[in-house]
């Protein structure tokens, strides 16, 4: 058999079941993504004659004597296609792991198919960006600043450094390789929610052809650790081993399987014969302290960080200021009410996965997608006993994070396999896996009691907090303890209370996500708001302005914490409320709808630190080159959050460079230094400033150098347009690198962040909905959001991180959830039962920017990543209430919740 690949002939024989998809990448077209292995992403878009189709559901043999087209080869000869240059003019791409599928389906369009961009691009998911940006490359939008003067850039549209080979298909993602002598593993995972292994015979498993090793409890150390990423490891408790003799949730690790291919390792584990001692399992986290219920950790003490284990009790928390009983007893308003949020999956296209093995130093590599891959090599130092200049962790680019892969879900067991073989090995996740056996948001119960005297004051807020960290406790304690924290802080009330407990329960364990916790406690605290704003007769925003902490007041949530270096670096909160009332109000053309829609509005705000507590670290390095260029190197990874773009942008800013003439090298510890890691909304905030101290000091090495070959001055010198200027007098940097070069001085600086002291961010959302009482169906009419990023580094960009984080919520709090069954199970671990949003499902929302400057953040910046994520839900169910006069307390507003509600209230 033959196949024509971008008009070129290659003579190979697909083998038998293979699908299109992995032919194309065995062949080297790595620009064809694997995403959700059922058709429900378009990751995998290839053209077939010219018409896209998702080359994961088409047999290979079945396109033989058709033209197979994919992003490398959509240019032809020229390199770059219109659409793809549409593409780079809009940048309508953040991680990029979906814009290849994307860009062959835009670029496939007709003229007809263009007036329903819904319709026709129905089958291509995009996690990232919310679409704005694709539609406007499809209408041949230019966002991008296409020339920007040396010294000029921060604050300016520029384009993502990575863009050109992420529109061709260059880009490299974790698996976009080819490693001679590799070995691929498969995973065996448990049925039980809860059952002791009482033995593995491996003896069926071994005797498939092509199996190397079959790994288990008995091969992993006995190391206790948590698959969370932190700094500081007493924020996570120690809980976890690589492969345990107790399983505690379905879809847990019990045995991996190492073999010459996917199909004889996946073979090997049906072959398997494991026998089970059957454990009562907890399913229920309200049952979970209470007496008599299973133990999930029953040997886990406060040793390992785990509160009270006999109460299956991972963290608690207490505290009061004032008096809240008195102090509502006394109200002249109250609202009491129980939220409850749901599982949401991050949904990341690039599922976890990796490649490791040794090379011929005896170091340890590994290859990930990971947003954090100093921790990582800490963590298996520590695990395997490896001198840290043996272990070797990196990331080129990343496929989507969102809090998902500050996790350790596959770099251990790599680690072990390679360790154990000495051969290269790969571990990918399949989407199912990624839904069972990774990580989920915290479900939380948040009773709510808050009141306010007659004019608007408010004078008690109390939240009791029920989280479901599942089997495991990875990041359940930080996650309750920030969902606790600025979602009361941000309000200025004398009495406060609040009771938090962490607990364990035999399902999938929940993890770091977007917004970390405030999504869950912010929906509960801002319905509170607007219902004793109503009771009062006050306006939503009145009742908001009237309560909000201002510089100067302090930002509390009991109990006081030990961590005082949160500070007001600036404050754009008062200007994000007027920005969101007078768009809320501006004239727009209404919508005819019938009788059976009820239209609201609705608002929400939140605060968010803009850094982890406890330390946050950054190195960052940079030099000159002999051509006047600089290569700088960071640790922070890329993953659609935009880090390398704004890096390049302050480097060459504080050099009076261009940002083309900035290199950028990332993410991989072989590079030296240190970086916690991409989480927290610190990419920007914490290691941007540490490349603007290298920056700043390399541009004193620059000036003192200049002024010792003119024998001047140094405080008479400047950096102008690529130039050290003193008076009349002008050399090039390519010039002072020469000098440097024949002095035997290289010219280079370090920077460093250790993220404190930290600054606040803020976020105003605003919708106008309509509801139609006889379905429960909601159409979103109006979306804006205000944020207050200080100095905006990049407008284009960070307009991109807001419009993805509102489109992310929504999908959350209007159709996004992961189901458990009775035993645990979950019963729609895949797209197509999941509802990821669509081009269809996602409105245009307005962005707007608060004017401000952060005296903390790097240039004037603060964070922006996932703050636009948490007053979605929040809104929404405000403009729903608003609509119906109903408060649901329970997301994903989904119709057939609401319509019992509805149909109680109106009838049919």
């Amino acid at each position: 058999m033959s196949f024509e690949i971008n008009g070129t002939t290659f003579p190979q024989m697909p083998r038998a079941g293979q699908c299109l998809r992995t032919f194309l990448r065995e062949l080297g077209q790595f620009g064809v993504k694997k995403g959700c292995d059922a058709g429900d992403c378009g990751a995998c878009t290839v053209l077939l004659d010219g018409e896209p189709v998702h080359s994961c559901l088409i047999p290979a043999f079945r396109a033989e004597g058709r033209a197979i087209t994919t992003i490398e080869g959509l240019g032809g000869e020229d390199g770059t296609h219109p659409m793809q240059q549409a593409f780079l003019d809009a940048q309508a791409f953040q991680c990029g792991f979906c814009t290849a599928g994307m860009i062959l389906t835009c670029a496939s369009l007709n003229q007809a198919q263009r007036t329903d961009l819904g319709a026709a691009l129905k089958g291509n998911i995009c996690r990232c960006t919310g679409y704005r940006a694709i539609e406007d490359a499809i209408h041949g939008k230019c966002n991008v600043e296409a020339r920007v003067e040396a010294g000029g850039a921060f604050g300016r549209s520029l384009p993502a450094p990575a863009g050109p080979d992420v529109v061709r298909g260059k880009a490299r993602y974790t698996f976009d390789t080819e490693i001679e002598g590799l070995l691929h593993i498969k995973l065996l995972r448990s049925p039980h929610a809860h059952a002791r292994i009482v033995s593995i015979d491996k003896s069926a498993a071994m005797a498939v052809p092509g199996v190397h090793a079959i790994l288990t409890h008995e091969d992993a150390p006995m190391v206790l650790t948590s698959t969370a990423r932190h700094e500081k490891d007493w924020m996570d408790p120690e809980d976890t081993r690589i492969l345990d003799d107790v399983v505690r949730f379905i879809g847990q690790r019990v045995a991996a399987v190492v073999a010459e291919s996917e199909g004889v390792a996946e073979e090997a584990c049906r072959r398997l014969n494991v026998t089970y001692e059957i454990l009562p399992a907890l399913i229920d986290p309200e049952q979970a302290m209470m007496p008599g219920a299973p133990l999930v950790h029953p040997d886990r003490t406060s040793a390992n960080r785990v509160a009270d284990a006999q109460r299956n009790l991972v963290a608690e928390i207490h505290g009061e200021f004032g008096d809240v009983a008195s102090a509502l007893a006394t109200s002249s308003v109250t609202y009491e009410a129980t939220f409850h949020s749901h599982r949401v999956q991050h949904a990341a296209l690039e599922t976890h996965g990796g490649l490791a093995w040794l090379d011929e130093a005896g170091v340890l590599n590994v290859r990930s997608s990971t947003q954090v891959p100093f921790l990582t090599r800490r963590a298996l130092s520590e695990i395997f006993r490896l001198p840290m200049d043996k272990v070797r962790v990196f990331c080129e680019r990343v496929g989507g994070g969102f809090g998902g892969k500050q996790e350790m879900f596959v770099e251990d067991i790599l680690a072990l396999a390679a360790l154990k073989t000495e051969r290269p090995v790969k571990l990918e996740l399949t989407r199912e896996e990624q839904f069972i056996a990774t990580s989920t948001r915290h479900p939380m119960r948040v009773h709510i009691k808050a009141g306010a005297d007659s004019s608007g004051k408010l004078t008690a807020l109390q939240l009791d907090v029920l989280s479901n960290t599942g089997a495991y406790g990875n990041h359940g304690p930080s996650v309750m303890f920030h969902a606790v924290n600025e979602s009361i802080a941000v309000y200025n009330c004398p009495n406060k209370r609040v009771d938090g407990f962490v607990v364990y329960t035999n399902t999938v364990p929940a993890g770091a996500f977007r917004g970390y916790g405030l999504p869950q406690s912010v929906i509960a605290v801002e319905a509170a708001i607007d219902e004793l704003a109503r009771q009062l007769g006050i306006s939503p925003y009145d009742m908001r302005r009237r309560n909000i902490v201002w510089p100067g007041d302090p930002m509390l949530s009991p109990p006081e914490s030990e961590y005082h270096d949160v500070l007001y670096g600036s404050y754009g909160l008062d200007q994000c409320i007027d920005l969101v009332e007078r768009a809320m109000l501006a004239d727009q053309p209404q919508p005819e709808l019938s009788p059976d829609w009820l239209t609201g509005d609705g608002i929400a705000l939140t605060m968010i630190d803009t850094a982890p507590p406890a330390g946050h670290i950054a190195d960052a390095m940079i030099a000159l080159n002999e051509d006047g260029g600089f290569d700088l190197t960071v640790g922070t990874a890329e993953f659609g959050n935009g880090t390398s773009t704004v890096h390049r942008q302050i480097a060459a800013t504080v050099l009076a460079t261009t940002v083309d003439r900035i290199r950028l090298r990332q993410s991989d510890t072989a590079h030296g230094g240190h970086d916690t890691g991409a989480y927290g909304s610190t990419g920007t905030f914490v290691a941007g400033k540490a490349t603007q101290a290298a920056a700043t000091q390399l541009a004193a090495e620059l000036k003192a150098a200049a002024a010792g070959a003119w024998l001047c001055d140094v405080a008479s010198c400047t950096l102008e347009d690529e130039f050290v200027a003193s008076g009349v007098r002008r050399m090039s940097f390519a010039e002072l690198a020469k000098h440097a070069r024949e002095a035997g001085r290289p010219l280079a600086a370090q920077g460093n962040s250790e993220g404190t002291p930290r600054s606040v961010g803020f976020n105003v959302q605003g919708f106008r909905v309509a509801v139609n009482k006889g379905t429960g169906e909601i159409r979103i009419l109006r979306s804006v959001q205000a944020a207050d990023a200080g100095v905006v580094a990049n407008p284009m960009q960070c307009r991109g991180q807001v419009e993805g984080g509102v489109a992310q919520a929504l999908g959350a709090a209007l159709y996004e959830e992961m189901v458990i069954d009775a035993e645990g199970r979950v019963t729609n671990p895949k797209f197509r039962d999941y509802h990821l949003p669509s081009f269809a499902d996602v409105p245009r929302t307005e962005v707007l920017f608060a004017e401000t400057s952060d005296t903390i953040g790097p240039l004037g910046a603060k964070s922006m990543s996932e703050s636009p994520y948490n007053p979605v839900a929040a809104a929404l169910g405000n403009a729903i209430a608003d609509a119906t006069g109903i408060r649901f307390t329970a997301p994903p507003f989904k119709p057939d919740r609401l319509f019992p509600a509805l149909h109680d209230k109106f009838g049919d």
